[in-house]
């Protein structure tokens, strides 16, 4: 390796999210001849998960902005080079050169770790193709066939050849319909075999944080390069982002999971008279008590009386996995798309519990930070429809869980109570459920189990 070559490193786009192949860099934060230092945030980048700053793991002075703003690029592309021995006097012309050349023969020589360094996931592995042990004192990921995936990615052209991934034919059938490169997709199966929960895991709309990344900020998305026709009738808009991901998701979830939707209208008069009293109740001040942390609970219920809902489809394996957990999604609208983040661990959780974790969620929500951690996991999901003034809906199932709930608006309706037709609390209920893992028996069992609930809020001390 020249000295001219040593001086410039580069400094590619990774993976920020597990199975995602390509980032739209949204906004330069350096500029050519500007000094960074190690993890400062140089961009920001959209992907279909969230929008995230990305830190460069080395100091120098920038060389070259490889792609300017708004730009889609993929994953292992050099995106920035940097000058990590400025002041040598050689000419800038000179020292471009090699940033040309084939990566092969003159890859950059990975600089000693001081100490413990955060590292960007898809840049833990070691620079050299001739080492396969990490670097000390720096993490890397656990999966050998992701390390295996990046250092292909990160362009060593004497990176050891990646076998073609493990994984049964239905599996790579669902991986081809939803367009996913089983490349880029992280086994959990035994013998590093793909599952079918792992395509989905790269299809859906979430994803592994990034674990030193940067921040995620759902942040408002630059406005998108829209194409007006000449005469004005039509607009063209980019499909990307989160609308792109989830357009995927749903295609994949509504062609492989066959879709049964019950409804049932119930009077929750009752329900909402005890969020007007537990708004008062001292254990719940400071605490987001709303109709839907009853029907959260009210779900939650369910399932525990129906636990058998709680589970997805193994399509490889041909198993049906029962989940003694759940991770209850709730469906946001946001300025970047629908996003479903969830309530970790929710069956483990108090009301007021619930009610801070419901409130932390939508907060962070509308502030544009929700993490894609935070989307990862979900079991089962609710969608409250009922706040755009809609009665109900038939809700697509999120990939890889067996039932969603929409909630309907809540509207004072004549109904007749105890042989006389009152006004009355009124809403609509509906449940989407995957019918290979749940019949028509216990779909109707877990609805009319959440119906009851919010008819006799009661039921919540007695059942829970």
């Amino acid at each position: 390796m020249t000295e001219t070559s040593a001086r410039f490193r580069e400094f590619k786009m990774p993976d920020v999210g597990e199975g995602l192949t390509e980032a739209e860099i949204l906004k330069w934060y350096v500029q050519p001849g500007d000094t960074v230092t190690d993890g400062q945030v140089v961009c920001e980048v959209e992907t279909a998960k969230a929008a995230v700053e990305l830190p460069i793991p080395f100091d120098g002075v920038v060389h070259e902005l490889r792609f300017p703003e708004g730009t889609t690029v993929d994953v292992g592309e050099v995106i920035i080079s940097v000058d990590v021995a400025p002041g040598s006097g050689e000419p800038a012309a000179e020292a471009a050169a090699p940033a040309q050349a084939p990566v092969a023969e003159a890859p950059a020589e990975p600089e000693q770790p001081k100490g413990r360094q955060p590292v960007l996931v898809g840049y833990g592995v070691a620079e050299s193709s001739t080492k396969r042990r990490p670097r000390k004192g720096v993490p890397v990921p656990e999966q050998a066939a992701a390390a295996a995936v990046q250092a292909e990615l990160n362009g060593h052209g004497t990176a050891p050849a990646v076998a073609r991934p493990l994984a049964k034919p239905p599996v790579r059938k669902l991986a081809k319909d939803l367009g996913i490169d089983l490349a880029s997709v992280v086994p959990t199966g035994p013998d590093g075999v793909i599952t079918r929960e792992d395509v989905h895991a790269a299809a859906a709309p979430v994803a592994e944080p990034a674990v030193s990344a940067g921040v995620s900020r759902e942040t408002t998305p630059a406005p998108v390069a829209a194409v007006v026709s000449s005469d004005a009738r039509e607009t063209r808009i980019p499909i990307k982002g989160v609308r792109k991901a989830t357009a995927q998701a749903m295609i994949g979830s509504a062609f492989t999971a066959p879709h049964v939707t019950e409804f049932v209208t119930v009077d929750v008069t009752r329900t909402m008279k005890l969020v007007e009293e537990l708004k008062g109740d001292k254990e719940m001040a400071g605490l987001r008590v709303n109709p839907l942390l009853l029907i959260a609970k009210a779900l939650l219920v369910a399932i525990k009386r129906n636990p058998d809902v709680n589970a997805s489809w193994d399509e490889a394996a041909q198993e049906i996995v029962l989940k003694h957990y759940v991770n209850l999604g709730i469906a946001a609208a946001t300025p970047r798309g629908l996003i479903v983040p969830n309530i970790k661990d929710a069956h483990d959780k108090t009301l007021p519990q619930l009610a801070a974790s419901l409130g932390d969620l939508v907060s962070t929500a509308r502030e544009g930070k929700t993490s894609p951690a935070a989307m990862q996991g979900g079991t089962v999901t609710i969608t409250n429809v009922g706040v755009f003034g809609v009665d109900t809906g038939t809700p697509i199932l999120n990939p890889g869980e067996s039932a969603i709930l929409a909630v309907g608006a809540i509207k004072l309706q004549p109904w007749v109570h105890k042989g006389k037709v009152k006004p009355r609390q009124v809403t609509t209920l509906a449940l989407s459920f995957d019918h290979r893992l749940v019949d028509g028996e216990l779909g109707s069992k877990v609805l009319a189990d959440v119906a009851a609930i919010l008819e006799q809020p009661k039921r919540l001390i007695t059942w829970a």
